[in-house]
């Protein structure tokens, strides 16, 4: 049997490989990370776009994760102002067969398509889903609508800086090269203003990559190979968003 370690990077790697956007939030640790989460279709949480923040305790898998809500979301067994869960699965009756692909795939879904309003976190939705099921569904859409657009979902800066290197990667040489553009560029500051926007784009860029530091290297070459798309030494967002 493999160790909890061990266990966790291939729990996480399954999430990446079935396309959830992962963005880990400590550089030296894959106990602690965001997954973007979308509301399960048929339902009034469907469109919703929420960063669920997951903590996987150190006997992790035989212990249950830690899951909560950053952005807000309307449901009765979900905690208003904390995000935490109340789910019997993840709460009490967690398994080491089970694991994250199991939480976000299933659990999750499940979670938000049938509400237990008998066992709420949050009584004004338990009411309001058991006494007036329309008017509950319309709350719902408005926190959807406020505070699960896909358009404000948080992206880390890194993030972005990898993304767009990965976008001009077949037009752009090696970050050594871009590196030494830098440099001469420097050296160069008094050269003809024709050259200076050719200038300003190549020093943007190196800076951008050699930010990212030399561990990166490895992890963007594997981001860029399909079944290969998941790499521990960055420590940064590393899947491209669930379908």
């Amino acid at each position: 049997m493999s160790s909890p370690g061990r266990r966790r990077e291939m729990d996480i790697m399954k999430l990446v490989m079935a396309d959830y956007e992962v963005e880990m939030a400590n550089e030296d640790s894959n106990a602690e990370f965001y997954v973007k989460f979308r509301g399960p279709k048929d339902t009034p949480y469907e469109g919703g776009v929420w960063k669920v923040h997951v903590e996987l305790p150190e006997a992790y898998p035989y212990k249950s994760p830690s899951i909560g809500f950053v952005n807000a979301i309307y449901h009765p067994n979900i905690d208003q102002m904390s995000g935490s869960v109340c789910l019997d699965v993840i709460n009490q009756t967690w398994s080491p067969l089970f694991d994250l692909l199991n939480v976000f795939e299933v659990f999750l879904p499940q979670l938000l398509t049938y509400p237990n309003s008998q066992d709420p976190l949050n009584g004004e939705a338990a009411a309001l889903h058991l006494r007036e099921p329309q008017r509950f569904q319309q709350k719902v859409r408005e926190f959807v609508n406020r505070y699960a657009r896909e358009e404000d979902y948080p992206v880390a800066s890194r993030t972005q800086a990898l993304r767009r290197h990965q976008q001009s990667r077949s037009a752009q040489p090696s970050t050594s090269s871009l590196a030494s553009s830098s440099k001469g560029a420097t050296a160069n500051a008094a050269a003809d203003s024709a050259h200076d926007t050719t200038r300003a784009a190549s020093n943007g860029s190196a800076s951008e990559l050699e930010s990212l530091s030399d561990s990166d290297d490895e992890e963007r070459n594997a981001l860029d190979d399909g079944a290969q798309a998941f790499s521990f030494s960055g420590r940064r967002l590393v899947g491209n968003g669930n379908s």
